[in-house]
C-alpha cells in the first residue's frame, strides 16, 4: 500500500466526496479520462471512482436535478492531492496534450495547483504539496499566497514516464466550499469538528484543518455572499466524507447551508 501524504495522516482528514449528477455516465467518463480516476464499482446507480486502494469520488445520477448555481452554497472545488510534484507534472503534460481547458494555475507557497471544471460545473483542483517542513508559520497561521504557477519549472519534473491515471497514494487533500458567511463556517468547523483556522483571505475566505495541515476545508463567499441553505434539488455537491481517529460508526451533520458532512472512523 502506498504511503499516504501528510493531509491523510492527521486526526481528521477528507476521505471522499459525493456528487449528484444530471448525467452520471458522462461525468464519470470525464473523471476517468481527464482527471485520471479509476472506476472501482457501480451499485444502485452510483459510480465510485478513485485509486486502486480507495474510493475518492462517488457520482449519483438524478436526471431531474436542476443545474448547480455558483451563487448558492455548495462545492467550490474538490482537490485531488497527488503524491509528488513529478505526478503533478505528468498530469499537467497529459492535460496539455489533450487540450484540457484550464481555469487557472497557482503557486500557493505550500503547494502547486491547477484548476479546472467538470462538464456540470463542479470545480476541481489537481495539486501537489511542497514538503511540510518548508511551510512558513507566523502567529499560528500559515503563509499561503496565490502566485502564478511556473509551468516550465513544473513540466521539467515530469521525466520520461507517461500519465496512466492517478497513482496509489492520491487522496482528496481538501474540499473548498461555497458558503454564505465564512465567519459562520469558521465557527461551525471549530465547534463541530475541532478544526483550527490556518489562514484567512480577508473576510471572504477561511482555511481550516486538523493536525497542522495547510487546509482540509476552505470556505469562501466570493460568489455566494449571504447565501442561505442550498437547494437540495440542484446537481453538485451531495456530501463530504471525513475520516476521524477514534470515531465509532458513522454520523452525519449538516453545516448551516445544508451541506452534509459524514464522519466515520479511520480505516
Amino acid at each position: 500500500m502506498a504511503t499516504l501524504p501528510f493531509a491523510a495522516t492527521t486526526p481528521v482528514n477528507v476521505a471522499s466526496v459525493g456528487l449528484k449528477s444530471r448525467d452520471a455516465e458522462a461525468l464519470a467518463q470525464f473523471y476517468r479520462d481527464v482527471v485520471g480516476l479509476h472506476e472501482l464499482s457501480r451499485s444502485n446507480g452510483a459510480i465510485s471512482l478513485g485509486t486502486d486502494e480507495r474510493t475518492l469520488l462517488v457520482i449519483d445520477e438524478d436526471r431531474t436535478a436542476l443545474p448547480d448555481d455558483a451563487r448558492e452554497a455548495g462545492l467550490f472545488h474538490t482537490a485531488f492531492l497527488l503524491p509528488s510534484r513529478a505526478d503533478l507534472a505528468r498530469w499537467a503534460r497529459h492535460a496539455l496534450e489533450r487540450h484540457v481547458t484550464i481555469d487557472g494555475a497557482s503557486d500557493h507557497l505550500v503547494s502547486e495547483a491547477i484548476y479546472l471544471s467538470d462538464p456540470e460545473g463542479n470545480g476541481i483542483e489537481i495539486y501537489a504539496d511542497r514538503p511540510p517542513e518548508s511551510w512558513s508559520w507566523e502567529d499560528g497561521e500559515i503563509a499561503m499566497k496565490t502566485l502564478r504557477l511556473d509551468f516550465n519549472s513544473l513540466l521539467s519534473a515530469a521525466g520520461n514516464e507517461g500519465w496512466s491515471g492517478v497513482p496509489d497514494g492520491t487522496v482528496v487533500g481538501h474540499v473548498h466550499l461555497r458558503v454564505g458567511d465564512p465567519a459562520e463556517a469558521e465557527r461551525w468547523w471549530h465547534e463541530n469538528m475541532g478544526f483550527e483556522t490556518i489562514a484567512r483571505y480577508g473576510p471572504n475566505a477561511v482555511f481550516l484543518s486538523s493536525g497542522g495541515y495547510h487546509h482540509h476545508i476552505g470556505a469562501n463567499a466570493w460568489q455566494s455572499p449571504g447565501a442561505g441553505r442550498r437547494n437540495p434539488a440542484r446537481a453538485g455537491l451531495s456530501w463530504v466524507q471525513l475520516s476521524a481517529a477514534g470515531a465509532e460508526g458513522e454520523r452525519a451533520l449538516e453545516d448551516p447551508w445544508g451541506t452534509i458532512i459524514r464522519v466515520s472512523g479511520k480505516a
